[in-house]
């Protein structure tokens, strides 16, 4: 990847405040229509767009890794099959000489439900994986290789997930790396579990405060789960395809 780690880090700063504005913006505009002001974080879950400066990055980088822009797909003719379901549309899905070549799935999360809300994402995180492969087995995508599927998450730093969370063990213990473990370490777990039991080839966990809708700011609590280990998984894939269909 001929992108420094400055200016890549610079970009995913880029990212994240487009992220918090595009929030900002939603929920004023959400609150001057009904007079109700964004209610627990929903308009960030249901207004869509403030994850495309990640989509946008990632398309670059693509494109400068030798993809052609026409192939990559986001909002329109991102729909896949599934295989326990008709289809499912994806955030970012690579179609290069009508083979999939790679899908990206985008999830963000906004306090102050970080326990229902991580309940769910990782139920379907977990489900769209599972459908992914399945249609994948039994041939949906067929003249592909084994496709590239990736999972980004961008979660709020903030108290309430960074804070021990307890568990319930009515009838059987828990795992242990679980006991005591904040929402921000659950999804660090779920992620790094996804991508070594190969449900997903990469995953990105970037937490940011709210206050970040100036300055970008973001950290990473897992190397292993970093933004650079992430586009690096699929660049390699792309320059590797690029070099051989010159």
């Amino acid at each position: 990847m001929t992108t420094s780690r400055n200016d890549l880090r610079e970009r995913v700063q880029t990212a994240v405040r487009h992220f918090w504005q595009t929030r900002e913006r939603q929920a004023n505009a959400q609150g001057t229509r009904s007079g109700n002001r964004d209610r627990g974080g929903r308009t960030a879950v249901t207004g869509g767009a403030h994850l495309d400066g990640f989509a946008e990055l990632i398309q670059q980088l693509l494109v400068d890794a030798g993809i052609s822009d026409t192939a990559i797909h986001r909002r329109t003719r991102a729909e896949l099959p599934g295989y326990y379901r008709a289809e499912k549309r994806w955030d970012l899905v690579i179609v290069v000489d009508g083979r999939l070549f790679a899908t990206v799935e985008f999830k963000a999360q906004v306090g102050p439900s970080f326990g229902n809300n991580y309940n769910n994402r990782t139920e379907e995180a977990l489900g769209n994986a599972t459908d992914y492969w399945a249609a994948y087995r039994e041939g949906a995508f067929k003249g592909s290789p084994k496709p590239w599927l990736g999972y980004l998450m961008l979660l709020e730093d903030a108290p309430g997930s960074n804070c021990p969370v307890s568990v319930a063990e009515p009838h059987f213990a828990v795992f242990a790396d679980f006991r005591g473990a904040s929402y921000a370490k659950r999804y660090e777990i779920l992620l790094t579990r996804m991508v070594r039991d190969r449900l997903y080839d990469a995953a990105c966990l970037i937490l940011s405060p709210r206050d970040a809708i100036a300055t970008g700011t973001f950290a990473e609590p897992c190397e292993e789960l970093s933004f650079l280990n992430f586009a690096e998984s699929l660049l390699a894939r792309a320059i590797a395809y690029a070099r051989t269909h010159r």
